[in-house]
Parts: C-alpha cells; structure tokens; sequence
C-alpha cells in the first residue's frame, strides 16, 4: 500500500525507459500501453523461432521488452503448441503455444499495481487498464502477423494473410515436423523446389493442398522467386540451439573441461542464417 513509493519507481521507470512518456496527459497509463505492446512483440518473435522460455511467470517478465531469467528455455524441434521444456510445468501452463495467453495475464497482474496511479476513482483506474489488457491479443496479432508474412516470403499485406500463416502451422501439426527446417526449407519451394520441405510430412497431401494457395498468393506480387527465397533466408534460421547439441556442449565442458564442443556451436550460431554446408549436421 505504499503508493509514494509506486510512483517514484514508475517516475523512475519512465525516465529511464520511456521518457517520452513524460509529457502524456497520463503516464502510467501510457506507460502500460507501451510496455504491453513491447510484450506483444517480444513473444511474437519467440513464437516465430519456436522458442519456449519455459518459467514464465510474472517476475520473468520485463518492463523493457526483454526476455530474462533463462531456466528451462529452449527450442521446439517438431511443431507441436504443446511443448513444454519444464519438468514441473506439468500443466503445459507455459507451453509454447500459451505464450501469448500467460503474456496477457502477466501483464494483467502488472497492470493492478498501476491502478492508484492511472486514476484516483478505482471503478475508472480499472476500466482504464482492462481496455489495455483486453487489446494485448490484437497488438500480439499485428506483431506475429507482420512476422509471418516476413517468413513466408510475402511483401503485401491482404486480408486472407492470417488464415494462410496459420493455415501452414495447421498443416504441421501431429505431423512431427521440424519447425525450424519448414520454414527454411520453404525458402526453396519459392524457388519451385518442394523436395526437401515435403520430406520433412509423413503425409504431405495437406501441405500441398496449402502450398497451392500460397502460391496463388505469391503471383499476385511482383517479386522475382529468388528475390523472394533470399529474403525468406534472412528470417528463416537455418540453425538453431537444439538442446540435443547445447546438452553434449555442456557435458564436455562439465565432464572433461572439453569446450571445443562449445566453441563450434557459438561459430555455427553467430550465423544463423548462413547455410554454412560444412556444419550441415547441426541443421
């Protein structure tokens, strides 16, 4: 209940992170606004390299957009939005594909600390902050959406573009396909060249009854196919720290003071997006 010193700390926080914010008629509620849509970009991008952080629960989050507090983190390797790297998350509270929800109730949580500061009627302060909490998943969609269509090699924007990207995670569902490798190998398929990405399905009939639709979308701009797969590169890792290699990394160093192991995956991983084929094994 120490409301002085609340104030002092979102002063504070407003100086150093967002001084712009100063000048607002409100602040804090700014202040919320801006630390919402960090958030909201934040996790789309985790979402677009399938990454899991893990713990993420409200003191592993940040006022700053950045992710901190690296526990048990990792990479997804097959597509699936229930993964979870976390032996006591035996809920799937944290999984992958409930990054987005558990961002909004974090910041939910943050959001009730505010409420003295954004209005001095609390039924105004609350309806305030709710309008802020409730317009996250739109904010996470705009995010993740402009992501998307980065990765599938789209430079316009059309209305039917959400159905489409979500319409490719659909197909690699329950098909135990790398996330990771589909969306790089989809890079070739731009070119015409489907082997690699349809040898990753057990039954590649859904992706390509979705690669029809997707190529009918890539005709309607005027981007060379090589233009395009170049810059679906530039997003599209072609590496990432699959726990397998940061698991024999650790052990060497751990259990024979080894960091040779070590050494080689940060070398590989200083260059995501380069196909470095003499490290294809690490793809």
């Amino acid at each position: 209940g120490e409301q002085d010193k609340v104030r002092r700390l979102a002063d504070y926080v407003i100086e150093r992170h967002y001084p712009e914010l100063k000048d607002h008629a409100n602040p804090y509620i700014s202040l919320l606004e801006r630390v919402s849509d960090r958030q909201a970009a934040l996790i789309a991008s985790w979402m677009h390299a399938g990454f899991i952080h893990g713990v993420m629960n409200t003191d592993n989050m940040t006022i700053s957009g950045e992710t901190i507090d690296y526990g048990p983190c990792a990479f997804m390797d097959r597509y699936d939005p229930a993964t979870v790297f976390s032996s006591i998350d035996t809920r799937g509270r944290y999984a992958f594909g409930n990054q987005p929800s558990i961002a909004q109730w974090n910041l939910a949580r943050w959001a009730e600390t505010l409420l003295p500061l954004i209005d001095a009627d609390g039924k105004r302060a609350i309806a305030r902050a709710t309008g802020v909490i409730n317009a996250f998943p739109e904010q996470y969609e705009r995010h993740w959406l402009k992501g998307m269509r980065a990765k599938l090699g789209l430079v316009t924007e059309d209305e039917a573009d959400l159905n489409l990207a979500t319409g490719f995670l659909g197909v690699m569902d329950g098909q135990k396909v790398d996330y990771t490798l589909a969306f790089r190998y989809l890079a070739d398929a731009a070119l015409g060249k489907d082997e690699r990405i349809r040898a990753l399905f057990a039954d590649a009939s859904a992706y390509d009854l979705w690669s029809g639709h997707w190529r009918a979308r890539l005709a309607r701009e005027a981007v060379t196919p090589v233009e395009r797969a170049q810059a679906m590169r530039r997003v599209n890792p072609a590496f990432i720290a699959r726990n397998h290699r940061v698991e024999e990394a650790l052990s060497a160093a751990v259990e024979r003071g080894d960091y040779a192991p070590f050494e080689t995956l940060l070398k590989i991983l200083s260059r995501p997006f380069d196909d470095q084929p003499e490290f294809a094994a690490f793809a």
